[in-house]
């Protein structure tokens, strides 16, 4: 499978671009600076640079033609004030579903938030924050086009992954290693079955095929 990654340079994407290109297949980053090329090499991936905040649909689309899945794994990151997390939580997730649509690509898979919900009440930053994920997940949803399915970790951690998680549509709240959140979307990718579906995941019991699998026969 050909399979781009939205936020390519990020902790969570790289760790899946690695699991990709060990699992034979071949994974494209997009990322923001030349810089960060490098890193995504050593990881097995191939590195585009395209910003998500500057580039058009068609720009987009025209790197996502020929891709078998598209995850938007992209976040304006913790230090980054409200404004970002409008134009790279929700606009960059709207434009890279846009995107998808037009390329034919319809495996779409998205890394959302735990309490996302274009609702959410406060003027914090990181209430910003969930409304911008909430309103990101409810756009994918509504597209006809997509075979989308929205993966909501909990609270991310640089533990070693355990290969050992929980993936319910709903699970409370709970940490999670970002290794074990890469390897769920790896299986995500080749896995239809979970279209449809909005998923939460923290760490758990059972094995990360075993998990994907039990919720794709949900």
């Amino acid at each position: 499978m050909r399979i781009v990654i939205a936020g390519g340079h990020g902790r969570i994407a790289l760790r899946l671009e690695r699991l990709l290109s060990a699992g034979g297949h071949e994974a494209v980053g997009l990322i923001r600076r030349p810089e960060q090329a490098e890193d995504l090499r050593a990881a097995g991936a191939e590195p585009v640079v395209l910003d998500l905040e500057a580039a058009s649909v068609e720009e987009v689309a025209e790197v996502l033609r020929g891709a078998d899945a598209a995850v938007f794994a992209a976040g304006a990151g913790p230090a980054s004030g409200a404004a970002r997390k409008d134009t790279v939580d929700r606009g960059a997730a709207v434009l890279f579903a846009d995107a998808a649509e037009r390329a034919g690509v319809r495996r779409f898979v998205v890394v959302s938030s735990m309490g996302a919900d274009a609702g959410h009440a406060g003027d914090e930053v990181f209430d910003v924050y969930l409304r911008a994920k909430g309103a990101a997940d409810d756009a994918v949803r509504s597209r006809a086009g997509l075979e989308w399915t929205i993966l909501r970790p909990g609270m991310l951690t640089d533990d070693a992954g355990t290969g050992l998680v929980r993936l319910e549509a709903r699970t409370g709240r709970g940490p999670v290693p970002r290794d074990d959140v890469a390897a769920v979307l790896a299986e995500l990718v080749d896995s239809p079955g979970t279209a449809g579906l909005t998923l939460e995941l923290v760490g758990g019991s059972t094995p990360v095929p075993v998990a994907v699998t039990d919720v794709a026969g949900n």
